[in-house]
């Protein structure tokens, strides 16, 4: 049976690392009465960290669903991993709701990834409210957090609650929107407290405000209703305190988020139908518009697809309309989830979310109905290695759990790299990676050997030559001969093919053809039939495999321009075959007397830090070559330096950033351009390359 969408409330929790997230959850189901016992993180019987590689590194590394209800409101809650490097579980999830629960561990406070999760619940739109766990632990310094919480993400930050007592001694919580009588105990004064949180909330409602500033004390009940609204307009991003460990504000928590957590009806969905912009509506009766935000696929191989509805009716073994598959889509059976449990149901509406089982049309960001949602951008992984299986004869079933791995993480991804011959898997970080490895050998059963990717270099020539070769094989009848005369020029990248190859450069121009992959031109300026056209697609062929095997170290070779001016041929000694392998080596032979060199991959990295280590960051960047472009602060403290790059001096770049900020460092890069190698580095890199040449 549909529930009723009013009484849906669908919140995200998220936040750094050991912050208590899945703790603080546990706790919210045994106080709601949805399980029975003690669940427990390092006991390893957690209801959301039930993987086995969670319940031995004894954190999150996927996202979880569970579900609880209380004072007539149905809680979907979605527990998310807290480390950066599994930032893609986070995003998927707060595509799925409307409110994010961000955790702040007292004693740490703000980390990186409490940042992160700040900011990415602002670009899915939701409500955030800030849960300040661990306030049992010592040395909390409550009045200098909530200060740091304010200067972070701005003045809307109040406390709803304050703790009475700190570390060991807390005991309860004391209500800052309906202060007590009797505050004893309260670790600072809730009463200076209660007139910031009335102006964030009265801020969203003029009348109100007018009467607020005219003397007028909104009531408790006008504050209630109206807080919802300010949650989702910004203006208030309530605080609230909690000791999981000793069950403290545990149950003040439930009643927030009864009272406050956004329903589905205050996020505007916005979707496309027909090439035009519409706003969902959550109502049942409605066109179907349905979400796939997250891909478990277990170790008995039962893919799960779970879904967030948005609009219209879910209904099991329904055929459903998705943008990806040419026809519709069978459903099978509709799964209600609590953590590895899952029951069935008949149909889901607008604010529920469910799994489908054994769906293999159904991927992470695929929409479900008519209307096409917005894709989930995932950020793009910058970590990568080359994999191989440690078992000879386990490649394909090494390919296939790399697929499935890829299918439930967004952001990893699997690469044929035609060039180097690798498989190279990329993630978030290393960490994201051991992960990985660690999935592959206990689900999958699979091993792998890994070790740093090569670097895409390109082989160019810079300054111009000429030179010949002669091709002659006899060896009893008819035999192989050719001569071709050459040219080789620097083609600028980014030059126009058309006007280098002119009757001005080339008088006696014929023909020409362009490369652009390659960016590789060679023209033809043969006259008088030295060299009879019908050999000519040959000998271009012979210069095309050149390019791809390079010349002095075996990479490709980019950037440059060939022409053939003259020739010679044998009635009956000449063929294709000939001259293709004439091209070959005459392109060989002028590319080695023009100055030839290595280019090496250039990309753009946008490094985010605290301020105070930029200048650690700037001294770091020049030691590997790189050249700083710009920098911009970010708010928070956090600066974004902007710089030019060499790909080979940032392959491990994620751990030393790690190191320099204390974990608070993080980036992203994209490719800009080739460039040419300092002449030590390529010495090195040709020096590598014959190695390996006289190794195989």
């Amino acid at each position: 049976m549909v529930k009723n969408v009013a009484d849906i409330r669908n919140i995200a929790i998220c936040g750094h690392g050991s912050a208590g997230k899945t703790t603080l959850i546990d706790q919210l189901l045994v106080e709601a009465g949805a399980v029975k016992g003690n669940p427990s993180v390092d006991a390893g019987t957690s209801v959301c960290d039930f993987d086995e590689e969670e319940k031995h590194h004894k954190h999150s590394i996927e996202a979880s669903l569970v579900h609880l209800d209380h004072a007539g409101r149905h809680f979907n809650f979605l527990d998310t991993p807290g480390y950066p490097d599994l930032v893609g579980q986070m995003i998927g999830a707060l595509r799925a709701v409307e409110t994010a629960l961000i955790a702040v561990d007292a004693h740490s406070g703000i980390k990186v990834n409490t940042r992160r999760a700040w900011a990415e619940a602002g670009r899915a739109g939701c409500g955030r409210i800030l849960v300040l766990t661990k306030l049992d632990t010592d040395n909390i310094d409550f009045a200098g957090l909530v200060a740091s919480l304010k200067e972070a993400f701005g003045n809307g930050c109040v406390p709803l609650n304050v703790p009475v007592g700190l570390g060991d001694s807390i005991s309860g919580v004391i209500n800052t929107l309906m202060i007590p009588q009797n505050v004893d105990g309260a670790v600072v004064d809730p009463r200076p407290i209660h007139e910031s949180l009335v102006e964030s909330i009265i801020e969203v409602d003029e009348q109100l405000m007018e009467r607020y500033f005219a003397g007028e004390m909104p009531s408790d009940e006008e504050l209630s209703k109206l807080m919802v609204n300010a949650i989702a307009a910004g203006t208030l991003t309530p605080v609230v305190c909690v000791s999981a460990k000793k069950h403290v504000g545990i149950a003040e928590l439930l009643d927030l988020l009864t009272l406050a957590a956004l329903p589905p009806s205050a996020v505007a969905r916005r979707a496309m139908l027909n090439g035009d912009e519409v706003t969902l509506k959550p109502d049942a009766s409605a066109p179907l518009a349905a979400q796939v935000f997250k891909t478990r696929i277990d170790p008995f191989v039962q893919r799960l697809s779970f879904l967030r509805v948005f609009a219209g009716t879910l209904k099991r073994d329904a055929t459903v309309h998705t943008a990806d598959a040419r026809k519709g889509v069978k459903l099978g059976a509709l799964l209600e989830v609590q953590g590895a449990a899952t029951h069935p149901v008949d149909d889901a509406g607008p604010g529920e979310i469910v799994a489908v089982a054994k769906c293999e049309d159904l991927h992470t960001g695929t929409t479900v109905g008519d209307v096409e949602l917005p894709p989930i951008t995932f950020p793009t992984p910058m970590v990568g290695l080359a994999v191989a299986p440690k078992n000879r004869g386990d490649e394909a079933k090494l390919s296939g759990a790399l697929h499935k791995i890829t299918e439930e993480d967004r952001t990893i991804h699997l690469e044929h790299d035609p060039e180097t011959k690798e498989m190279v898997l990329t993630g978030m970080s290393e960490l994201h990676l051991l992960l990985t490895k660690e999935r592959l050998k206990r689900r999958d059963h699979v091993e792998i050997e890994t070790h740093e990717p090569k670097i895409p270099y390109r082989e160019t020539v810079q300054t111009e030559a000429d030179g010949s070769y002669r091709h002659k094989k006899q060896s009893g009848g008819s035999g192989q001969f050719a001569e071709i005369h050459a040219r080789i020029y620097p083609f600028p990248e980014g030059a126009d093919p058309l006007a280098f190859a002119s009757k001005e450069r080339f008088p006696q121009l014929k023909n020409t053809h362009y490369h652009k992959a390659a960016n590789f031109l060679w023209v033809d300026t043969v006259v008088g039939g030295t060299i009879p056209g019908n050999f000519m697609p040959a000998i271009e062929k012979g210069f095309l495999e050149r390019v791809k095997s390079g010349v002095i170290a075996g990479y490709p070779v980019q950037n440059v321009c060939v022409e053939v001016y003259y020739g010679k041929d044998h009635p009956v000694d000449s063929n294709e075959t000939a001259f293709r392998i004439a091209a070959s080596k005459v392109f060989a032979e002028i590319f080695k007397k023009a100055k030839p060199g290595l280019l090496e991959p250039i990309v753009n990295v946008h490094i985010n830090v605290p301020a105070d280590k930029v200048g650690d960051v700037s001294s770091d960047l020049a030691g590997r070559r790189g050249q700083m472009v710009g920098m911009e602060s970010t708010g928070g403290n956090m600066t974004t330096v902007e710089a030019k790059i060499p790909l080979s001096e940032v392959t491990t770049y994620a751990r030393t950033l790690s190191s320099m900020t204390g974990g608070q460092g993080s980036f992203t890069m994209e490719f800009s351009h080739y460039d040419v190698v300092p002449g030590n580095i390529q010495q090195e890199v040709m020096s590598n390359a014959k190695l390996k040449d006289e190794e195989e």
